[in-house]
């Protein structure tokens, strides 16, 4: 960041570019073996989606044969995409969105059923029946609107068959679960599927400048270049060659110390020592992640799985107890997982460097903080 700031430190990406910034792109597309052909950069997720938003509505309009009537999309209930209108109104978050519904999109979205098989899963129920309960939901969805939680196995080549059958684009958000943080640079490279359009965030810059980004498929940027040649979006600070560099550099370090299979291995210790922890505590429910990214989920009743009522506040009060000076560790709360309201749980997610020795003191804190939290409940 230093040397970039004694170069370049702006310039206006409108007009001009920047190696840093010519080479962090062509570095992410590299990354997708082939997949993606264009990387857009922006300073956060949420400036992310919304590019990502207005990408797939401007390559129906420019494609080879052109269908401006596409305007719609459909999400996930629960999900949450980011806090400006038009991510939030992407988002099926009920909580987080309670405030603003007047002023979101509304009319442009419609939600289907998470991928959820703690909550939705029947008893004795298949995951490839699962899989094509979903499918079909999102086949119903399109013919309607036509007139941290892991997807169980083939969920993801399931919807991406059903987006192609309609001549949808697939848009993943990895934002947070991207970047390595699910064991994979990218998380789709585990789930046998390609997006045709795919947001990039929080791991990309490791927090030493604020960047995201927004990889795009051949198939999507080649109807751009056919048509207007250029993107009608963009942002004063986008691409900044400061926050490129920081990013370079994260992105080189990952790579050349290995980081990536690291944090594949230190997750499945995590894993272990979380669910061998907290086994016997009957307000945990579900324990389940991929790589540093696991979430802890609470409820009332084991067996029936009933969550806490919302005024209880578990998650909020779990992490608020974890910044005290007895734990001395950070957690991330979150509400809603049931339905948006109801539904209490908390991630955690270890830096890519952490050691054996750290996995253990963080599984061995957390553990005693979730028994401490409830036994003050007693």
């Amino acid at each position: 960041m230093m040397r970039q700031l004694g170069g370049i430190a702006y310039n206006p990406s409108t007009f001009f570019t920047t190696s840093v910034c010519e080479q962090l792109c062509q570095f992410l597309v590299d990354s997708t073996d082939g997949h993606m052909s264009r990387a857009f950069l922006v300073s956060s997720g949420s400036e992310a989606m919304e590019a990502a938003m207005k990408l797939a509505r401007q390559y129906y309009l420019e494609k080879e044969s052109a269908e401006p009537q596409r305007h719609l999309f459909i999400a996930r209930e629960q999900s949450y995409h980011g806090t400006t209108l038009g991510a939030l109104s992407m988002g099926g978050h009920v909580a987080r969105r309670a405030k603003f519904t007047p002023m979101l999109i509304d009319s442009i979205v419609s939600h289907v059923s998470p991928c959820y098989a703690y909550r939705h899963k029947t008893p004795g129920e298949s995951d490839e029946s699962y899989v094509a309960r979903l499918a079909q939901e999102l086949e119903d969805e399109f013919i309607r609107a036509l007139g941290c939680v892991p997807s169980v196995s083939g969920y993801f080549r399931e919807m991406k068959s059903v987006c192609d059958r309609y001549g949808a684009l697939l848009i993943m958000d990895e934002v947070m679960s991207g970047m390595g943080r699910s064991g994979t640079l990218h998380a789709w490279e585990g789930e046998d599927v390609v997006p045709d359009i795919q947001t990039i965030g929080k791991g990309l810059g490791g927090g030493y400048q604020p960047i995201a980004g927004v990889l795009v498929s051949k198939r999507v940027s080649e109807a751009l270049e056919k048509g207007s040649r250029r993107f009608v979006h963009g942002h004063t600070y986008q691409g900044h060659p400061v926050a490129c560099a920081a990013a370079l550099e994260v992105q080189q370090i990952i790579k050349t110390e290995s980081l990536l299979r690291n944090v594949r291995s230190m997750g499945q210790v995590l894993s272990e020592l979380l669910r061998e922890g907290l086994r016997d505590v009957p307000y945990v429910g579900d324990i389940r992640g991929k790589g540093l990214f696991w979430g802890i989920e609470f409820v009332r009743n084991r067996d029936s799985k009933e969550p806490w009522p919302q005024e209880a506040q578990v998650a909020a009060g779990i992490s608020d107890l974890g910044r005290t000076e007895e734990y001395g560790i950070v957690v991330y709360p979150g509400a809603g997982t049931v339905d948006g309201i109801l539904g209490d749980h908390i991630i955690v997610a270890p830096p890519y460097t952490v050691t054996r020795s750290e996995v253990e003191y963080v599984a061995e804190t957390v553990t005693r903080l979730i028994k401490g939290y409830f036994s003050r409940l007693e």
